[in-house]
């Protein structure tokens, strides 16, 4: 019995989210065929021009956005973002400070607070189980 091994292949929207693009600026080619693992890891090794420039200067989708806002997706929709950005218009809304980005930071902050507090009471209750 021999074992034929199959080319994996994943849809465009998925190599995209991979590849942290927003899938409608790339160009076509990419978008209407399957990207196989191979072809997903040259680009991530050796990125073309057209995928460079999309990630310096996007458009972006929103996880690389609310990252580079330091918020969550869901405080990009609470502000009215629902559209993928370009680095100048994140660049701008940063420059800007809307009432609801220092609002959505703040939140952030919190949240990555209380994460750390559970995960350290976490590691304690885990060692003085260990000593028990």
């Amino acid at each position: 019995m021999t074992s034929h091994k199959t080319t994996q292949t994943m849809k465009p929207a998925t190599a995209a989210k991979k590849l942290g693009v927003y899938l409608e600026a790339t160009p076509a080619e990419f978008r209407e065929g399957a990207v196989s693992r191979s072809e997903l890891n040259a680009l991530q090794s050796d990125p073309p021009q057209w995928l460079r420039e999309l990630r310096r200067d996007g458009p972006h989708p929103r996880p690389v956005v609310a990252a580079k806002l330091d918020v969550s997706i869901a405080g990009l929709a609470r502000g009215g973002v629902t559209e993928a950005l370009t680095t100048e218009q994140i660049e701008a809304l940063k420059q800007e400070g809307p009432e609801w980005l220092r609002r959505e930071r703040a939140t952030q902050a919190e949240v990555r607070k209380e994460t750390t507090r559970i995960k350290e009471r976490d590691e304690e209750r885990a060692a003085r189980s260990d000593d028990a």
